[in-house]
């Protein structure tokens, strides 16, 4: 029996089914572990290349769980003292039924020390962004569980050590590279250019193996951005926050990067305000209502109670609340941002701008991919309109069209994967990255997952599962239905 299903408010043709909510913030986890722009408040000037896209290794190695490992000075704070296992943070007691309790291992680890609230709700892991938003927070937790479980595991094997930490980060970014190939790129990207490219190598996109091999602007800050319009206006959550009461301002509000835990206080970018410095276990999350447990591993006993939360359809239209996020989601509190800098998709555009990117007209061309019609630009398929423009700024839009608004017309035409120019450099960069990693299952074709259900299975819901012993206790602390008083 497969799980009923919730859906966006924009949902994808019959040939490509819905996508579990989850794999929004899955894709922007990957996303940090790939790139980290620091140059976000500069928005109204131009910046190279190379400002844009320092502080992060060009592979897929998960550098942002693992910073640069228990030997550096400054990372060594985000293991714990036998410096092998990483750290994991525990929530903090509210009032009620099954959530007057602190949970171990339902938060981030956090630095609990300092001078305000928010230098002591900071979260303590490789790349404070994984705490911009409650879902994202969460997988990165994740991640840090699945670790701790494979230490767990070869440590039984005998290993200790610095052999046993190199063997289980080995392991854990080893499965990652499976599931991003096999799991998540199959979700997102048309299959035909997925088997393309990781069956016949790279056309376009270092083509060549490079020393130093350098993330495509035109992946960064164009094609990888189709996350957005994933995004819901709110989640089905867990008991507490059920049905849609999981909305998407809570979801920054229960952070420490973005918010101050205090739904209460009135302004979210107060962070001194509120009692809480670290998740109130009312928040604790329930991966059943985030992966489809039920339909993909046959769990009816994982099925989620009024079905599996799916993202919205990719495509060219963005929930309202994104239209005005909290200065910590992209780094500025106290830097009085106008309001339209809070606006994803302006900051989107913006971006672009300030580094000069081709059009899409431009990249169809470099990749020669038959190009989108004017008509298909501006009427698109049930996503944004164009109606405010002039006929003269429609006619200019279609001829020269912003690269990211391009990538997403041409998903939204293809019933919600990426295609095309969007998809090519998706895949293409994916299979970069990978092939990139010191650790790559690129260069070992015989490498086979062994933490999954088959010898070529390993899927989120797997990880998942390991993670957390495939207990549904774990997988949802705070159940169905309240516990008796």
């Amino acid at each position: 029996m497969t799980a009923p299903v919730r859906g966006g408010t924009s949902q994808p043709s019959q040939a490509n089914p819905p996508v579990p909510a989850g794999y929004t913030y899955l894709a922007q986890f990957i996303g940090h572990d790939l790139t980290m722009d620091r140059t976000l408040g500069l928005l109204d000037e131009q910046v190279s290349v190379r400002d844009l896209l320092q502080g992060r290794s060009p592979s897929l190695d998960l550098d942002s769980v693992y910073g640069r490992g228990p030997d550096d000075a400054d990372d060594d704070r985000l293991y714990a003292p036998d410096r092998v296992k990483l750290k994991t943070g525990i929530t903090a007691a509210i009032d009620g039924p099954g959530t007057n309790v602190n949970l171990n291992g339902y938060d981030l680890p956090r630095v609990t020390h300092g001078e305000t609230k928010a230098e002591r709700q900071a979260p303590l892991i490789a790349d404070p962004r994984n705490d911009q938003n409650l879902l994202l927070a969460q997988t990165h937790l994740a991640f840090l569980h699945s670790h701790n479980r494979v230490v767990d595991q070869l440590a039984e094997a005998g290993l200790a050590g610095k052999a046993l930490f190199s063997k289980a980060r080995e392991t854990v970014v080893r499965h990652y590279q499976w599931m991003v190939i096999t799991d998540v790129l199959p979700r997102l990207v048309e299959q035909t250019i997925v088997d393309d490219v990781f069956s016949n190598g790279r056309r376009f996109f270092e083509v060549e193996e490079a020393d130093m091999p350098a993330i495509p602007v035109e992946f960064a800050v164009a094609a990888y951005r189709f996350g957005h319009s994933m995004v819901r206006m709110a989640y089905d959550w867990n008991r507490i926050f059920d049905g849609d009461r999981g909305t998407l301002p809570l979801m920054f509000v229960f952070t420490g990067l973005s918010g101050n835990f205090d739904p209460a206080a009135a302004d979210v970018n107060d962070q001194e305000s509120g009692i809480f410095e670290r998740l109130p276990t009312n928040w604790a999350v329930d991966w059943r209502r985030l992966y489809d447990f039920a339909g993909e591993c046959g769990r009816d006993d994982l099925a989620a109670p009024a079905g599996v939360n799916m993202a919205r359809s990719i495509g060219t239209l963005l929930v309202n609340p994104l239209d005005s996020l909290p200065e910590g989601a992209f780094g500025g509190i106290d830097t009085d941002p106008l309001k339209i800098e809070l606006n994803l998709a302006f900051r989107d555009l913006a971006r672009a701008n300030t580094v000069r990117l081709a059009s899409g007209q431009q990249m169809a061309a470099l990749l020669n991919t038959p190009p989108l019609r004017p008509d298909q630009i501006i009427s698109g398929s049930g996503g944004a309109s164009l109606d405010e423009l002039t006929s003269q700024e429609r006619a200019a839009f279609a001829d020269n069209t912003p690269l990211l608004f391009y990538a997403l017309r041409e998903a939204e035409l293809c019933g919600g994967r990426l295609t095309g120019v969007g998809g090519r450099i998706v895949a293409e960069e994916f299979h970069r990255v990978v092939e990139a990693s010191r650790m790559s299952i690129l260069h070992d074709r015989s490498w086979r997952p062994t933490l999954g259900p088959t010898p070529d299975t390993f899927r989120m819901v797997d990880l998942l599962l390991f993670a957390f012993g495939a207990d549904r206790r774990r997988l949802a602390p705070l159940g169905d239905t309240a516990p008796p008083s």
